[in-house]
């Protein structure tokens, strides 16, 4: 049997036994990182010359790295924010108990922050959120389920809201102004589709949780709490801004607002006796950040990427050009597929795949679609997404339970979306 052969079947096994993780007893981490190991180390009998594989290894763990630095500096600024009572300056104002109407308002908040921060921060930010609104466990995940949905369909409109959009933008294939003109409708309506559905099937009210008096913050005051949370979201924004001015990737962006947030905190508690052992201490704070989401995140990533190197990507790519449609309906199932496929494998290195394969013009409508149906498409599944992931790590969901739960809500709206963008293009 070929090695590449191989790879798939490990692949697949290995996701299956993330999906059942619950039923198997093996901890979703555990099963990331041993696959990733094993997909490299087929990778070496594909590529004997151990520089050459080096070379590729240390490219691709640069480029999974970003993003777990990334998301390693958000979790930290939301922590920071959170033990110090600010994002309770914000569900103060949510008085909303309605499950239906709460659900309207928590989406719609994701969808728009999401388009200006980005879906990956934007899920980190309302999840933290949703902690102070929602104590019933399984209400939370079925909110944070939504909040994925809207995370991604925000983020898909957006030049600066997914990393696929970004990839698009910067690889010069779309354009900021048509990106957001062309995709939002369809954006909107992926999201707008499973809300009416809940609307009707949605009932009963939501319980706050009870606030312990060991995550009270009365010894900060008000001024301070406002200063608090304007600079942690201040950081949280700055990101795009400095991407844009800089063209560096915007971990480092994110990684400079860590810093500036630490030193006001470090001045704002430097007269505690406690020293760093005092609870808004961010070493203290730093040690709460959830490390198993981060190990499952670099353990699916590099095995997607193992895949990537070893060819198996690109194949998939070449056999969906064999497609025999004429244009404009050839590729709008191509994108549709990829859309698909982005459930199940990161939607990063098939738009990647897409790119290298396909030579249309800047906004050619292929680009567009492939930005909407990347970014939504990843929704399907919960790990199909960088906000998928995150939102799974942080709040222990069931791969099982968001498949028989949400998965079908977010197929619905991917559809919807789909079919409102071919009308638009067809129509213009």
């Amino acid at each position: 049997m070929a090695i590449s052969t191989v790879m798939i079947i490990v692949f697949v096994t290995g996701y299956v036994c993330i999906a059942l993780e619950h039923p198997i007893h093996i901890n979703k981490t555990a099963t990331a990182l041993l696959l990733s190991t094993v997909l490299w180390v087929c990778m070496s009998q594909i590529i004997p010359d151990h520089d050459l594989l080096s070379k590729d290894l240390v490219e691709n763990l640069g480029e999974v790295a970003e993003i777990l630095f990334f998301l390693m500096g958000a979790m930290t600024i939301v922590e920071i924010v959170d033990i110090h009572g600010g994002f309770g300056l914000i569900t103060n104002k949510i008085k909303e108990t309605n499950k239906v109407k709460l659900l309207w308002i928590i989406s719609f908040l994701t969808f728009f922050m999401s388009a200006i921060l980005d879906n990956l921060t934007t899920s980190i930010v309302m999840i933290a959120l949703l902690r102070k609104l929602i104590d019933d466990r399984h209400d939370r995940w079925f909110f944070a389920g939504m909040v994925i949905l809207a995370a991604n369909a925000g983020g898909a409109f957006s030049p600066i809201g997914d990393v696929t959009t970004i990839m698009l933008w910067i690889g010069g294939k779309i354009s900021a102004w048509k990106i957001i003109k062309n995709t939002f409708l369809p954006s909107a309506v992926s999201i707008l589709v499973p809300l009416a559905v809940l609307s009707f099937t949605l009932k009963g009210t939501v319980e706050r949780p009870q606030i312990k008096a060991g995550n009270q913050s009365d010894d900060i005051s008000q001024s301070q709490k406002l200063a608090i949370t304007m600079l942690g979201i201040g950081a949280l924004l700055f990101v795009p801004v400095f991407k844009t001015i800089t063209h560096l990737p915007p971990y480092l962006g994110m990684l400079g607002g860590l810093g500036i947030l630490w030193i006001y905190v470090g001045f704002l508690h430097k007269r505690r006796v406690d020293g760093d052992n005092h609870k808004y201490s961010i070493t203290k704070i730093i040690s709460r950040i959830d490390m198993s989401s981060i190990l499952f995140f670099l353990g699916i990533l590099m095995a997607v990427n193992a895949l990537k190197v070893g060819g198996q990507l690109m194949a998939l790519s070449n056999s969906l050009d064999t497609i025999p449609l004429e244009e404009p309906n050839k590729y709008y199932i191509i994108t549709m597929i990829i859309g698909l496929f982005s459930a199940v494998i990161d939607n990063v290195p098939l738009v990647a795949g897409a790119i290298g394969m396909y030579d249309f013009p800047m906004d050619h409508y292929f680009w567009e679609f492939l930005a909407y149906s990347a970014g939504t498409g990843g929704s399907i599944l919960i790990i199909g997404s960088a906000a998928g992931v995150a939102v799974m790590g942080m709040e222990k969901i069931d791969f099982i339970w968001y498949f028989k739960k949400i998965s079908w809500l977010a197929l619905l709206g991917y559809l919807a979306g789909c079919g409102v963008y071919i009308l638009e293009h067809s129509l213009i």
